[in-house]
């Protein structure tokens, strides 16, 4: 059957590498429906909430705040070994369209744990709407991506295998979801260490999460046990963190002074 060839763009070469970074990578995977009560009832009473990609970038950064496991990465060169990072570094998949075709790039957001949670949503919606040249990590990527194949094979190994790299290059975890398209329970593949992916919200006020590691990294108990801190940290500490945004926009009401 005769069809017709297609070059491949640069937005889909950038997937193409992706893959083979990812390849070797022995992943395992856990998923919980989380009860978010809370969180939801300090979504409704807030006049813009962020969105749920900034909730949990924020959320896990939190939890990785007093779990080092969740800031650290393997790393091969010099020599094979677990690397701590200072601090989280997430990189959030943002779908878009370009030049008419659907495709995915990485946004980097450091230390995400200390800022507001309207500025991790701001940087996640410029980084959906604005131009690639206008968002600092879609240039770098791309310009990576432009270069010789030996080249970018090069310059994925050393961002992937020295440990002081990979926070500047992969973060020290990912951020994906499907719940904008109606859902689904996603299995997301990346070099690593982590990746936490939801669903939709359910009827019985439950969202579904999936968290995908490098068993090299950790193993399943310490992931079960951040399943649990995540909740707790979507209910108190995002959950007030709406409401607090709230209480600042809302007029304070005018005291009648009598004469």
């Amino acid at each position: 059957m005769r069809g017709t060839p297609k070059n491949i763009s640069l937005p889909r070469r950038l997937i193409c590498d992706l893959m083979h970074a990812s390849m070797g990578v022995p992943f395992v995977s856990l998923s919980r429906p989380l009860q978010i009560r809370p969180l939801l009832e300090a979504r409704a009473g807030a006049m813009a909430p962020a969105g749920w990609a900034a909730t949990f970038v924020k959320a896990f950064a939190i939890v990785a705040g007093d779990e080092p496991i969740l800031r650290t990465v393997y790393a091969k060169w010099p020599w094979p070994a677990l690397y701590e990072l200072p601090k989280s570094v997430a990189l959030v998949a943002i779908a878009r369209v370009e030049d008419g075709e659907e495709c995915v790039l990485p946004q980097r957001i450091a230390a995400p744990e200390a800022m507001p949670l309207g500025e991790v949503d701001a940087q996640i919606r410029h980084a959906k709407a604005a131009p690639i040249e206008d968002v600092p990590m879609f240039r770098k990527i791309m310009r990576a991506t432009r270069l010789p194949l030996p080249l970018r094979r090069l310059s994925w190994a050393v961002g992937l295998n020295f440990g002081r790299q990979r926070g500047n290059w992969f973060g020290s975890f990912s951020v994906t979801s499907v719940a904008a398209y109606g859902g689904g329970e996603l299995h997301a593949i990346t070099p690593g260490p982590f990746i936490v992916s939801y669903g939709v919200v359910e009827p019985d006020q439950t969202i579904h999460v999936v968290i995908r590691w490098d068993h090299r990294v950790t193993d399943a108990a310490p992931i079960a046990r951040v399943l649990t801190r995540l909740e707790q940290v979507l209910n108190t500490e995002i959950a007030a963190e709406l409401r607090m945004a709230r209480q600042a926009v809302e007029p304070k009401p005018i005291r009648a002074v009598r004469t």
